[in-house]
């Protein structure tokens, strides 16, 4: 594969900054390159190899570039010389034209629309401001963001836009409504979009993590233990706050994966000969988005759910747990294999 020029949105933490490193620090050379040409920078594990004409580098983008500390120092040696950070909000159509402006040509092979901002919690008690800043920056960032990159890639006639969408783009999932409308939202556009794209060799996949272990999931679920449920019934703030969040927090516990794993799902969606337009990252969601298929009238989805929410809760929460024992376990015989120099 050709080395790529990569621009990734959203890369303060999370899983942006995971994918900036991975790619950076590729050892094939295949998204990265030395500013100014010369012989490439050497990290861990590799060899010389000689001179070398400058390739493209990783463009690591978001809104603060002065929250850019813990994108800095997990880069390493990379910042500056196969890394890039620049400011980037996908909010503002200015702020996005003049990052494009600053790279050569604009040329971007590769655009990885990773920004997002999460919600969830009763619907009574969100205000219309904040679900549609979420859908501004979710749905209509990406719609920014292709606005400007995709007439250069059709005049190409190449690139590829990966769009880190969600599980909750096929499934909605109690009190994640408005999240899970920009989710759905993403998903409407790019299956309209990729038949016009691919028209002109230009690829777009959809990449469908489940829960991830990251600072955004945090936040959104420490903002729900603290917020204020007094505009909505008891009832409903009962099942939030004593049934959700105590079930979600042993969901992300039991099957939730972290930025490296995103990023390395991601990565293999980047490098595929033929890219896939979905690619969901954790097993354990398909049965679920399944159900949705295998029954149009939506009884079957709707029913099983109702079912796992207030019927069967208690043995919801032991699969969970006994599922994180079992991945807690099979973590040991991995890390006791490499200690005994085992791959």
């Amino acid at each position: 594969m050709a080395p790529k020029t990569v621009l990734i949105t959203g890369c303060s933490s999370g899983i942006g900054l995971a994918l900036a490193v991975r790619l950076a620090r590729d050892k094939q050379r295949r998204f990265r390159g030395e500013r100014g040409g010369g012989t490439p920078p050497l990290f861990p594990g590799e060899t010389p190899r000689g001179a070398e004409p400058p390739l493209p580098p990783v463009i690591a983008t978001m809104r603060n570039v002065g929250r850019s500390g813990a994108l800095a120092a997990a880069a390493g040696p990379a910042l500056g010389r196969t890394l890039e950070i620049k400011q980037l909000d996908v909010c503002d159509e200015g702020s996005i034209r003049a990052c494009l402006d600053s790279i050569p040509g604009r040329h971007v092979d590769v655009l990885v629309s990773n920004a997002g901002v999460g919600m969830a919690g009763p619907l009574e008690c969100q205000s219309l401001a904040a679900m549609q800043s979420l859908m501004d920056t979710n749905f209509f960032g990406l719609v920014r963001l292709v606005k400007e990159v995709l007439p250069d890639m059709k005049r190409r006639r190449g690139g590829h836009i990966v769009v880190i969408s969600s599980i909750m783009g096929l499934q909605g999932i109690v009190f994640n409504d408005v999240y899970a409308a920009s989710k759905f939202a993403v998903e409407g556009f790019c299956e309209s979009l990729v038949v016009q794209a691919l028209r002109f060799n230009v690829a777009i996949s959809l990449v469908e993590p489940g829960p991830v272990m990251t600072e955004f999931e945090a936040k959104v679920y420490e903002e729900a233990k603290r917020a204020d449920y007094s505009r909505t019934d008891p009832e409903t703030a009962d099942i939030f706050t004593n049934l959700y969040l105590r079930n979600s927090k042993d969901v992300f516990a039991s099957l939730g994966q972290t930025p490296e794993d995103i990023a390395e799902h991601t990565l293999r969606v980047i490098e595929a000969a033929r890219p896939p337009f979905r690619h969901q990252t954790n097993a354990a969601y398909t049965p679920m988005a399944a159900l949705k298929h295998a029954d149009p009238s939506g009884a079957l989805m709707t029913d099983a759910f109702y079912k796992l929410v207030f019927k069967y809760d208690a043995v919801l929460r032991l699969s969970l747990r006994a599922i994180r024992l079992l991945r807690w376990k099979a973590q040991k015989v991995k890390e006791g294999a490499r200690l005994l120099g085992f791959k």
